[in-house]
């Protein structure tokens, strides 16, 4: 036992002695730690010492962190947030579904107040509305409402703002806390700290806002939609300004900017750090502090050089010479420099942290912009120069067809919005970012048509597929006698001997019901009668029986061979979106008159075939159909042969590309009944003033005019050649 406890105290001692040997240092480093991290403490230099910062800064500047009169980062957001009291709405749960499901998508607003007056931009937005397909006056059958009261502008300093609208809304009995509504604004919250406060309760309603905090922003609910100035285009709008004769693989400058700069304030700190890029070379960073009341008071030692540096360029000729345009943050995160850089096809230089891009739900910007970082400006010159000429090219491209698809106009940014909320309804049959992204884009892409892209004539090439191989003809007979004439029995036999022929289609608009199916020629392909309304818009309907990708328009008095109808066929399968066919027209400005001339004379300059014998893709039916607004439709049909026009016009719309005339074996005579002979004949003064009248309302409802010009007709390979006619594959063109 004396042994046993002689070995543990030997041990234990040994420990002890082994510890104070090896770790006795550290020990006493241990023991006089805090005393010597105080009297470090009290070595370090003070950061508020004169002598050591005097040459950097004054001790005064040193002590607040930016300006004073910043509230701070959580200061902001906890503002943010306290504006959305439905902060978590989501369409599942502040949106009713049901007021859609029986009348569709159909929007209504609110009736104008006389001694409410709204801006001219609030007034185009609730115009773009009312004019388009989705408005209806009945507000039993809406499933979206828009507030006649302008909330465009709220920053109470503002000559616009509008007050007291808690207790207007409040009034409204199909307010509802919000709920089914969509709120506009452009400006929100005042100097100096801008937050997003709109100064009334937005309840449940979806607010389509410029310069959208992405802290803010209700992912799936709200919509955010570019800042956009009071001379913004209702409709139509200016093209970008990126042509196919004028893309230059290196313009003088690489990265450009001409604006504002801030001494105080928000935004201050981005913009007037904008100085350090510039070298005077191929970056241009241009800053004035010249705006403003009272700027000489607050003016540094840079404005007066900056001033007249400012002077020396012109902010246009930037935008036309530069590659990419640099678009920092302003007071408010969004700005009209945006929308500039697109049209000019200068690709957008984001600094704007926290903003939630315009339509981004949809669009897809990493293909047309450039997101930097605020916090790394002296980065952007050299990441700009690392990418490559191609993809330079790319952007360029995508950001002329963003600008002319989503933002030339009111009406598109309008349009635009109002299609993403109706996707939402019906998430199964929405649009893909593929066809938002891509010609023509997501406005001209019904999803009711069709989800699939092979079903579309514009994305054949991208599918890797090709239109199917068979046409329907679809003739349009209006003959008042009821009985069949023998130009619609020849014509029935040519169409149908076609090799690529599926199916014929009459479209009876006649008093008199059609002739029993005895009466009727016998033909290889199955032949059906469809009682039409008698309108001309009729042949331009969606017909369910129409199962071909093709459609061979004709009218009953049209003289085609077998040979023309093949040729014409095989020509439109390699441009399937486009028009093609026999007779065409074109148009002129006249400057004398002011106006859009029509001119029928056969001249090599044209822009208009007539669907009195053509072929198009069925697409173009809905699109009529669906995409136009009740009221062009409503002026085809009291214009005669203002249907031509209008279709040309649709398809020239959205695919900017003119139609295409092929060989004819005779010359197209254009016919009518007997009845609206000397009334509206093709020689009528009467049905070419209408012709005139027609091509001009549509120009004035497009906002300019779509229809563009060509000298090309296509003839089969041989054609006329002083060759065999056995090496002819359309010999019987000739005859």
């Amino acid at each position: 036992m004396q042994t046993r406890k002689k070995h543990i105290f030997l041990t234990f001692l040994a420990s002890w002695l082994l510890l104070f040997f090896f770790g006795g240092d550290q020990l006493r480093r241990f023991a006089f730690f805090s005393g010597r991290k105080a009297e470090a403490r009290r070595n370090w230099p003070r950061w508020m010492d004169r002598s050591l910062l005097k040459s950097f800064a004054d001790p005064e500047e040193l002590q607040s962190d930016g300006d004073p009169s910043l509230p701070s980062p959580r200061a902001r957001r906890a503002a943010r947030l306290s504006v959305y009291k439905n902060s978590r709405c989501r369409m599942e749960t502040c949106f009713d579904f049901s007021r859609c499901e029986k009348h569709g998508f159909k929007v209504f607003t609110y009736p104008r107040e006389r001694d409410q007056p709204v801006s001219e931009s609030y007034g185009k937005i609730l115009a773009s509305i009312e004019r388009s397909r989705y408005y209806t006056p009945n507000p039993e059958e809406a499933c979206l409402f828009i507030l006649s009261i302008d909330t465009l502008d709220r920053d109470h300093l503002s000559g616009q703002y509008v007050r007291n609208v808690d207790e207007k809304i409040r009034s409204f009995p199909l307010w509802n806390g919000g709920r089914n509504h969509l709120i506009f604004n452009l400006y929100s919250g005042t100097w100096p700290n801008y937050t997003e406060d709109l100064g009334f309760d937005i309840g449940q309603a979806i607010l389509a806002k410029a310069s959208f905090y992405t802290e803010s922003f209700r992912p799936g609910f709200d919509i955010s939609i570019p800042l956009f100035s009071k001379d913004h285009p209702q409709r139509g709008g200016e093209r970008g300004w990126l042509y196919q004769d004028s893309i230059h693989t290196k313009k003088k400058y690489l990265l450009v900017f001409k604006g504002k700069r801030y001494l105080t304030g928000i935004g201050s700190s981005t913009r007037n750090a904008l100085h350090h890029i510039h070298n005077g070379k191929d970056i241009i960073s241009l800053t004035t502090c010249k705006h403003g009341k009272d700027w000489e008071k607050h003016k540094d030692t840079r404005c007066d050089k900056d001033n007249v540096d400012y002077e020396k360029f012109d902010y246009q000729e930037l935008l036309h010479n530069s590659t990419f345009c640099i678009v920092p943050r302003g007071r408010r995160l969004g700005s009209f420099r945006f929308l500039e850089a697109l049209q000019a096809a200068c690709i957008p230089v984001l600094l704007s942290d926290g903003w939630e891009l315009p339509f981004a739900e949809a669009i897809d910007w990493g293909k047309a912009a450039v997101v930097g970082n605020e916090r790394l400006l002296l980065q952007i010159p050299s990441a700009v120069r690392c990418i490559h000429p191609e993809r330079v090219l790319a952007f360029q491209q995508q950001t002329q067809f963003l600008w002319d698809a989503y933002f030339s106009s009111v009406d598109k940014i309008v349009h635009t919005t109002l299609e993403i909320i109706k996707d939402r309804l019906l998430p199964h049959r929405s649009r893909s970012r593929f066809l938002w992204n891509t010609l023509p884009g997501g406005l001209l892409a019904l999803p009711d048509f069709s989800t699939h892209l092979g079903d579309f004539p514009f994305y054949y090439l991208q599918h890797g597929s090709s239109p199917s191989e068979k046409f329907t003809a679809f003739i349009r007979a209006v003959s008042p006698s009821g009985s069949l004439s023998q130009p619609i029995l020849r014509l029935i036999q040519a169409v149908s001997r076609s090799q690529y022929c599926a199916q014929i289609l009459v479209l009876w608009s006649c008093e008199k019901p059609p002739p029993p199916s005895g009466k009727w020629p016998q033909t290889t392909v199955p032949l059906t009668i469809i009682q039409g309304r008698r309108k001309l818009s009729d042949r331009f309907f969606p017909y369910a029986a129409i199962q071909t990708d093709a459609v061979l328009s004709l009218d009953e008095h049209t003289s085609l061979s077998t040979s023309e109808v093949d040729f014409a066929f095989v020509v439109w399968r390699s441009f399937p979106e486009r028009i093609v066919g026999f007779p065409t027209q074109s148009h002129f400005w006249d400057a004398e008159q002011r106006r859009w001339g029509y001119t029928s004379k056969w001249t090599n300059e044209l822009s208009i075939v007539l669907t009195a014998a053509a072929f198009y893709h069925r697409y173009y039916h809905s699109l009529f159909t669906e995409y136009l607004p009740a009221g062009l439709r409503e002026l085809v049909d009291g214009l005669a042969a203002c249907e031509d026009i209008l279709m040309n016009v649709l398809v020239a719309a959205v695919t900017k590309l003119p139609p295409i005339k092929v060989t004819q074996q005779k010359q197209h005579k254009e016919t009518v009944p007997q009845q609206m002979k000397g009334t509206v004949g093709a020689a009528s003064g009467r049905h070419f003033s209408q012709q005139q009248d027609c091509l001009n309302q549509l120009a004035d409802w497009f906002g300019y005019m779509p229809l563009v010009s060509s000298q090309l007709r296509l003839d089969p390979v041989l054609f006329k050649d002083q060759v065999s006619v056995l090496r002819k594959k359309y010999p019987r063109l000739e005859k």
